[in-house]
């Protein structure tokens, strides 16, 4: 046939390999039953590892591997290190540091803050904090310190000197956001109230005040204090609910620190789905079970070889054995439904070796795809969506060998007791005849065995003729079709609004549970401190002639440019270099030339004594300094990028060597790749999709089909997850792989079964593959939901939003199978009729 085109050179012998595997589970189950039982016991060992495994570094994990930032964290701790045991400043931080913090809020709506009793009970609070004892080790001894003392958590704690009614003798003299001049409250004082005045005063007096923030700093830099500190941490989490209940205080949270961890606790829920039947020996009970079980080996396998290889655990992968539940079971329908296909009254080698030839390659083609997605996804940046494709793909290559081995057995195992016609449950021979004698209930459950005696085959489950007789010939209706092309059409355009409407940017609060403290913690965060975002280090990251008054200009124009952008008050700004200018010009000091001018910094340092903190000299120059500037209005993840963007962008442009630094620019940093990842590991794997489709489907033009419908189901995901408020973060990123890998399950199907049909028009190849396998698409996609469903009520946003995107993932992957590539291959005719000798020889 000159018209033909297809791609069969690795199909074809595949079938006729997997054909003899067929007959040798069929020949000899046993063996394939036991072994991965055995090695299933060996591997499952590893999770004795699993404590040792637990990757809960929120910054590590959820984080892009090799950010701007963390190069630009490096340079700031080399040049400017920390010394939290003597002089700890908290904008100086080069990370963000351990500490413990409350945020105290005002009883009542209406009230504030700024009066005697409110600050009895903060005093009170901070007493009860600082007289913490974590076996013998006291918050003194592990807390982060300056000039010999504690570092304060909050300036107004330390100005009233442990008399909370000398707030009130301050507050006709407090000034917001800067305090005598140089106290910056912003960060320690929330929904403040302030006299009208100038748009450039930045002291105008309080009126009131709804939260104060407190912030208990411990020694970080440090590696041999570090464990004394995660010592009282830990400590301080599992006592501070009963202190707060003691102290009887209102409306005060707590914040762990970012150096905890937040942990998740996991519920998996057995799904057990049965293939019942009302013949009690037809039914494949037992092949239901065991397919579940199938399941549960490759995750135990997997799992625990990954876990004695020493590959992190981040709490991401938990999802992994929801999605192996359901598409194991999605592989175990199709070769049972295969498996009813064959002759009754085959043997079972042979019956085994029919089914393989037909069902096995289906499996193995989305199998491969599967795993291809997730072995792609671990070239991400980010280390959380690297462990959970690690351990997902490897539970996938478990579960496909176990369900042609293990599974294949316990259906060769069934097959025997077909053939001998033994009650499912009982196992003991029972009659094919009904009997008259006997009553209705005994002849249901006691006979057994009957097949279609003009087929040869097992009766046809009313599913596969609902599809034969009456779904399949109504989706090739013209006018249906003209319906679908238009549903299509307006799903098609949804889908790409929603994409344009997609959020970036992972939120913390995302990562603890829905009852969290942490989560009202943000919550009033953002409530009452929103209006003043990081403060920034501007770096001079080189040696440059201060002394120069050239130099000293284009620094100056490079630092109002910056403050001059959208997200900073240049009024709050902090330059060591303009203090020490306007100091030296008041005293009338020469400082344009490099000896004099290092010389005189000691009248910078006495002035201002933190400056010597920014300026890093290495004799006989200045290697490196740091000025800051203050941020304002950065409330949502567009806000942080385009803040982030911003500011590196000005500092690329100076003629001065300069870089933007702040801790929380290492989370920041996931809005410049999540989009590039998640793109390229799409374009990638769609490609590597095509590729299999080619050599596995044997037609290249379905193949195209295939890779169509990937592209389209990634495209629905994306758009409408932004409907259901899921942002495109490394959370949902995740599942955006998984996508990639799903949504070729159904149409490929369904495709293969098209090119394979041997029916003579494009209707009847159409409804022929649906009657084949338009019911175990179904099934599958119903087994995978409610393998998923329970995540849909786990009280982590994790799971929810891993729920979310599969279920859109399985709706829109089933709705492609049964309806879009069904239509859509009707109109085109290149995928022709496989010649007759093609089918013979696939199947010999």
């Amino acid at each position: 046939m000159g018209g033909e085109c297809r791609t069969d050179c690795v199909e074809r012998p595949l079938s006729r390999v997997l054909r003899g595997l067929g007959g040798l589970v069929g020949a000899h189950p046993w063996p394939f039953l036991l072994l991965p039982l055995l090695l299933s016991a060996a591997l499952g060992a590893g999770f004795m590892q699993l404590p040792l495994r637990k990757a809960n570094d929120i910054e590590a994990q959820f984080t892009p591997r090799g950010g701007p930032a963390k190069a630009e964290r490096r340079l700031v701790q080399e040049r400017f290190p920390t010394r939290d045991a003597e002089r700890f400043s908290a904008p100086r931080l080069t990370t963000e540091g351990a500490f413990a913090s409350f945020v105290v809020v005002a009883s009542q709506p209406g009230h504030t803050l700024l009066t005697r009793e409110a600050f009895a009970e903060a005093l009170a609070l901070d007493a009860a904090v600082r007289g913490l004892d974590a076996g013998g080790l006291t918050y003194e001894q592990v807390c982060a310190r300056r000039d010999g003392a504690c570092s304060s958590p909050n300036p107004l704690l330390s100005a009233v000197a442990g008399d909370p009614a000398r707030i009130e003798a301050l507050l006709p003299g407090l000034t917001f956001p800067l305090w005598q001049g140089r106290v910056f409250l912003g960060a320690s004082l929330g929904g403040v109230s302030v006299d009208p005045g100038a748009a450039e005063d930045r002291s105008r007096p309080v009126r009131a005040a709804k939260a104060l923030r407190l912030y208990y700093y411990l020694r970080d830099d440090d590696p041999a204090q570090r464990e004394a500190t995660l010592k009282w941490l830990k400590t301080f989490l599992e006592r501070i609910p009963d202190l707060l209940s003691n102290l009887r205080l209102t409306s005060v949270q707590s914040l762990k620190t970012p150096a905890d961890t937040i942990d998740v606790i996991e519920n998996l829920v057995p799904i057990t789905k049965s293939y019942l039947r009302i013949d009690c020996v037809r039914t494949k009970v037992w092949v239901a079970a065991f397919g579940v079980l199938t399941s549960g080996l490759a995750v135990l396998s997997s799992f625990g070889l990954l876990l004695f290889c020493g590959v992190p655990f981040v709490i991401t992968a938990a999802n992994a054995p929801f999605l192996i539940l359901g598409v194991g079971v999605d592989d175990m329908f199709i070769l049972v439904s295969c498996w009813q296909q064959t002759k009754v009254k085959d043997g079972v080698k042979d019956r085994m070796a029919d089914t393989y030839a037909e069902a096995a390659v289906s499996v193995t083609i989305t199998t491969l795809t599967d795993v291809l997605a997730f072995y792609i996804g671990i070239a991400t940046a980010f280390p959380s969506i690297q462990s959970f494709c690690i351990y997902t793909g490897t539970a996938f290559v478990f579960c496909y060998i176990y369900n042609l081995t293990f599974l294949g057995a316990v259906l060769a195992l069934n097959g025997r007791r077909e053939e001998s016609n033994r009650h499912w449950l009982t196992f003991m021979k029972v009659p094919s005849e009904t009997e008259g004698s006997r009553g209705s209930v005994y002849n249901m459950c006691c006979v057994g065995g009957s097949y279609d005696e003009t087929t040869g085959m097992e009766f046809e489950h009313p599913m596969n003729g609902f599809f034969r007789k009456y779904f399949g010939p109504f989706v090739v209706h013209p006018l249906t079709k003209v319906f679908v092309v238009l549903l299509y059409l307006g799903y098609l355009g949804g889908s790409i609004y929603g994409c344009t409407q997609v959020k970036e940017g992972i939120d913390l609060r995302n990562l603890a549970g829905d009852r969290s403290y942490v989560i009202q913690y943000y919550d009033w965060t953002d409530e009452y401190f929103k209006e003043y975002g990081p403060r920034v280090m501007v770096i001079v990251t080189e040696s440059v002639q201060y002394w120069d008054s050239a130099v000293r200009a284009n620094l100056e124009n490079c630092m109002q440019l910056i403050e001059n952008s959208t997200y900073v008050d240049k009024y709050l700004s902090e330059s060591w270099l303009r203090i020490y200018v306007t100091i030296a010009n008041r005293m009338s000091r020469n400082i344009d030339d490099a000896r004099r001018f290092i010389d005189n910094l000691s009248i910078l340092y006495q002035a201002n004594p933190e400056s010597k903190w920014d300026v890093n000299i290495t004799d006989p120059e200045i290697s490196a300094s740091r000025f800051f500037i203050q941020t304002v209005s950065v409330i949502s993840p567009v806000d942080e990028r385009n803040l982030l963007e911003q500011l590196r962008g000005l500092a690329a442009d100076c003629k001065i060597p300069l870089i933007v630094y702040h801790p929380a620019f290492i989370y920041f940093d996931q809005y410049l790749v999540i989009a590039q990842n998640t793109i390229q590991n799409v374009v990638i794997a769609t490609g590597a999709m095509l590729l299999i489709s080619l050599l596995l489907i044997p037609s290249p033009f379905c193949s195209l089909w295939v890779t169509f419908a990937i592209a389209s189901v990634i495209v629905g995901v994306a758009g409408f997850m932004a409907f259901w408020d899921v942002n495109l973060d490394s959370i949902s990123m995740i599942n955006l792989v998984i996508c990639i890998g799903f949504s070729v399950d159904f149409s490929a199907h369904i495709s293969y079964a098209f090119v394979s049909s041997e029916k003579p028009t494009m209707n009847g190849k159409a409804v022929d593959a649906l009657y084949h396998l338009g019911y175990p698409v179904v099934q599958g996609a119903a087994s995978t939901i409610v393998g998923i469903l329970a995540l849909s009520f786990a009280p982590t946003y994790i799971f929810r939003t891993f729920f979310k995107i599969m279920f859109l993932v399985i709706l829109f992957g089933a709705l492609h199978g049964l309806i879009f590539i069904p239509v859509l291959l009707t109109f085109f005719g290149v995928c022709q009729k496989l010649p007759r000798q093609y089918n013979e020889n696939a199947s010999s």
